[in-house]
């Protein structure tokens, strides 16, 4: 899960990661920019809302794409991660991808 900053249409945005679903690779604290993009691409990172809760974002590794939809999973699956594999692939519409990380100072 990741908090953000207000500015839901804004094509930049920052992310707070607030849980372990991506660890080791992202940890509870780091921070993150993001960039809204029409392409999803395997192997990258991308935030994006929650398919069945608005509001609650996720931040996911890209594993396939599928047109214009793609399967969020987790680097962490044991941290009992919500992923494509409880909601389904993901529209790439509105989703935005990670350009930068900022360690909490691990």
């Amino acid at each position: 899960m990741a908090t953000g900053q207000p500015g839901r249409r804004s094509p930049v945005r920052r992310f707070r990661v607030v849980e372990a679903s991506m660890e080791p690779t992202l940890s509870p604290g780091d921070g993150v920019v993001a960039i809204r993009s029409r392409r999803a691409r395997r192997g990258e990172i991308r935030v994006f809302e929650h398919p069945e809760r608005p509001d609650f974002w996720l931040i996911k590794r890209v594993d396939h794409v599928r047109g214009d939809r793609f399967e969020a999973v987790s680097d962490n699956p044991g941290a009992g991660a919500v992923d494509s594999r409880v909601f389904g692939d993901v529209p790439i519409a509105g989703s935005y991808r990670v350009v930068w990380t900022v360690s909490a100072g691990r």
